[in-house]
């Protein structure tokens, strides 16, 4: 989720080049203590890659896979109690509710199988995250170079459509692995360690009821019996065109992923590039921006508008992982029950519409937000970790 700094420079005049030909910009967006410091000459800026060129997808990419990678690291335990809340598991259904049962939660996990029960299904989601990250940051430059060509277009409803978009696309990419993440994390029998691989076998293998169940009943309920050989004929037909089981196992869920995508990335680019715009205002430009004392060479790059400060960089990652979350929570929660549905139950597969009235039965419309306090914990810290590591990387990248 890169930085507004660095995704529109075409909203910001260029900073001053020379000493003698001051910026209007400048004086705006800094304090007037910085007013006084000294450009460097045109000859120490760094060349600007072209953002359509492949050395800067590249670039943007492997800083966006990092950047991903360090901020799921930082919340892997919480992640993975807020999955076992969200999917039901019923070993820990007693500990849904409150602050005090997801760190009684934490500390039975802990206790049965130490650290690395925190950390299960961990490596799945690096392997996953990695690509996901990239590609989505990857996308979210190339795809808003494209939506928005000038200022005129910067406009709440293209940024939103941009961070959408960007989202899709790296969910298309790494769904499968989000699957496999999930199980893994799900999964709590301590009588042996489960691995990647088992659990591939495990999914790949589920089989829904077996479709003569529906002509069973109805010889049962006294229907005769031309019409129980019809219909057990007509299941069998729908099972033979529909995949029941093998590789389409892994992408259960995958539909309210991506209507979940849409608010959840969408809303934070907007979220965070409107925070950045905020965020440089002469109210508190003196308070949020770098001083040129204190940049780089590397972040006196024409044409861009100036880096934020760490706290500054980090609240605007926090802002727009709280109000993403808020507004895409309910989708998650029937993502993770569907992405489990070989595990509990029948495995039979319900649709989005099956999983949210299952879901009203048993709580009500409470049960759409289990989990998301601490969902809030974990998305602040990770949003501002991922924005705050993946602006650094650009600066050390040269993008």
């Amino acid at each position: 989720m890169p930085n507004n700094a660095s995704n529109h420079p075409q909203t910001h005049e260029p900073l001053a080049m020379t000493p003698s030909a001051p910026s209007t910009t400048t004086n705006r967006l800094h304090p007037p203590d910085n007013s006084a410091d000294v450009a460097l000459p045109s000859s120490a800026y760094q060349s600007k890659i072209p953002k359509q060129s492949l050395d800067y997808a590249l670039r943007s990419g492997l800083a966006g896979g990092i950047a991903a990678c360090a901020a799921k690291t930082i919340v892997a335990p919480l992640d993975r109690v807020k999955i076992l809340f969200q999917a039901s598991n019923p070993q820990f259904q007693k500990y849904t509710g409150s602050w005090s049962g997801a760190i009684a939660a934490i500390r039975d996990i802990y206790k049965a199988d130490g650290a690395r029960g925190l950390f299960r299904g961990h490596s799945a989601t690096l392997l996953r995250i990695f690509p996901y990250g990239g590609i989505k940051f990857l996308a979210y430059e190339q795809v808003r170079a494209v939506v928005i060509k000038g200022k005129e277009q910067e406009t709440s409803g293209r940024r939103f459509v941009a961070g959408s978009l960007a989202g899709c696309l790296s969910v298309f990419a790494t769904y499968p692995l989000e699957v496999i993440r999930v199980r893994l994390a799900w999964e709590t029998r301590s009588s042996k360690r489960v691995g990647v691989r088992q659990i591939c076998k495990v999914i790949y293998n589920e089989h829904p009821p077996q479709a003569t169940t529906r002509a069973s009943v109805l010889q049962q309920s006294n229907v005769p019996r031309a019409a129980a050989v019809t219909a057990e004929a007509t299941s069998a037909a729908i099972t033979a065109i529909t995949p029941s089981h093998g590789l389409s196992n892994f992408f259960r869920g995958f539909t309210p992923t991506l209507w979940g995508m849409i608010p959840y990335a969408g809303a934070s680019f907007l979220t965070h590039d409107a925070a950045g715009d905020m965020m440089r205002l002469p109210l508190l430009a003196p308070y949020s921006i770098l001083p040129l004392s204190e940049r780089s060479q590397k972040q006196l790059a024409p044409n861009k508008p100036p880096p934020l400060r760490a706290w500054a960089e980090l609240t605007t990652g926090a802002l727009a992982g709280f109000v993403s979350q808020t507004l895409s929570y309910p989708l998650e929660v029937i993502r993770r029950r569907m992405q489990v549905g070989g595990v509990v139950g029948d495995g039979h597969r319900l649709t989005m519409a099956e999983v949210g009235r299952s879901i009203i039965r048993e709580k009500g419309y409470k049960g759409f937000y289990v989990g998301l306090s601490i969902g809030y914990v974990k998305v602040v810290p990770m949003v501002a970790t991922s924005f705050y590591v993946y602006e650094r990387l650009k600066i050390v990248f040269g993008i």
